[in-house]
């Protein structure tokens, strides 16, 4: 087999609900807050979930209380569990299989989102110093993801994203290295309603930062790293996010954007826009 074939293709680490059993309805609890209208356990099917595996409410989420539907993405995560580890058999035919199901899936999640991250460093021509690691990482990380759910599900994700966050932190480095002059580092600061409406963020690092209703209208997050950033909320109104690093759907579609905002080709613009 070759390489080439080893590597995840771009759909697969998008989700698909349409080959999903709706894992993401039943396998992950939610708590009743600005999020979510109620509560429910894990394990617990949502009392919107229909008998064909698709949400009943689905075109109204946002307005019935259920944003945090919206703004949740699986990376693909949904179906290969769904298709491949369980070879298409559901949850609800094959009651036996329901609980391993809903432990492997939040496994699947992080190797997914793991792979969408490995999968764009290997796409930036400045990482190539560590594209071998990086190639390395992702076709190991692949191989977990095709395994049976007895190996799957006692995984050590944290681990494993030690490991890969090492590489992805470099490949942040060498990519932020070709935008010339000083470049702002607010990896992990409290940005929480911060007012930086058109500013410069151009090679910034906002590594895991908390930019929860942040007014970022009109502000140039270009090949800026992003992962991990907390974009609940935040203003992308008219901003550029043309060539952000690590930028992920679920920051999309937690955020608030406009027509004019700027977005990489391989993310989609949130309906609620």
């Amino acid at each position: 087999m070759s390489h080439q074939h080893d590597v995840p293709s771009a759909d697969s680490l998008r989700a698909d609900c349409t080959r999903c059993f709706g894992l993401c309805c039943v396998a992950l609890p939610f708590a009743a807050s600005a999020d979510f209208a109620v509560d429910k356990a894990a394990g617990q099917p949502c009392t919107n979930l229909r008998t064909d595996f698709r949400c009943g409410i689905h075109a109204n989420l946002r307005d019935r209380g259920f944003r945090g539907c919206t703004a949740f993405d699986c990376f693909g995560a949904g179906q290969k569990v769904s298709q491949l580890t369980f070879g298409g058999q559901d949850w609800r035919a094959a009651a036996h299989t329901a609980e391993q199901m809903f432990a492997v899936f939040p496994v699947m999640r992080q190797l997914h989102e793991l792979l969408w991250y490995l999968t764009e460093a290997l796409a930036r021509p400045a990482a190539r110093p560590v594209h071998d690691d990086l190639r390395r990482a992702l076709e190991r990380t692949d191989r977990l993801t095709r395994g049976s759910a007895e190996t799957l599900a006692p995984i050590d994700v944290a681990a494993l994203r030690e490991d890969v966050n090492a590489l992805l932190l470099r490949t942040s480095e060498l990519v932020r290295a070709t935008v010339a002059g000083r470049k702002k580092n607010h990896r992990g600061a409290d940005l929480i309603g911060a007012k930086l409406r058109g500013a410069n963020l151009r090679g910034a690092s906002l590594r895991g930062a908390y930019l929860i209703a942040a007014d970022l209208r009109g502000a140039d997050l270009r090949t800026a790293d992003v992962i991990g950033a907390d974009f609940r909320d935040t203003d992308l109104r008219d901003a550029d996010l043309t060539d952000s690093i690590f930028l992920t759907q679920p920051q999309l579609n937690a955020a608030k954007g406009n027509a004019a905002t700027k977005l990489p080709t391989t993310l989609t613009r949130p309906t609620h826009w």
